[in-house]
């Protein structure tokens, strides 16, 4: 239990330690990677519905 617990503050200390020695380039290619996966979710999100009437499998005339 007490190594668990070491290892997770020993960790978010580094972690920490990391975003604040990160340079500037870093980060705004960060925040490029970030606006771009925004974009396509939103993109996903917003497009036409998931079935159409065409995707149903039935024939559009039978008989």
């Amino acid at each position: 239990m007490s190594v668990s617990l070491l290892y997770e503050a020993t960790w978010k200390l580094l972690s920490a330690a990391s975003v604040l020695l990160r340079g500037e380039a870093a980060k705004d290619a960060e925040l490029l990677v970030l606006r771009h996966e925004n974009t396509v979710l939103r993109r996903q999100l917003s497009g036409p519905g998931r079935y159409r009437r065409t995707d149903s499998g039935s024939p559009r005339y039978p008989g």
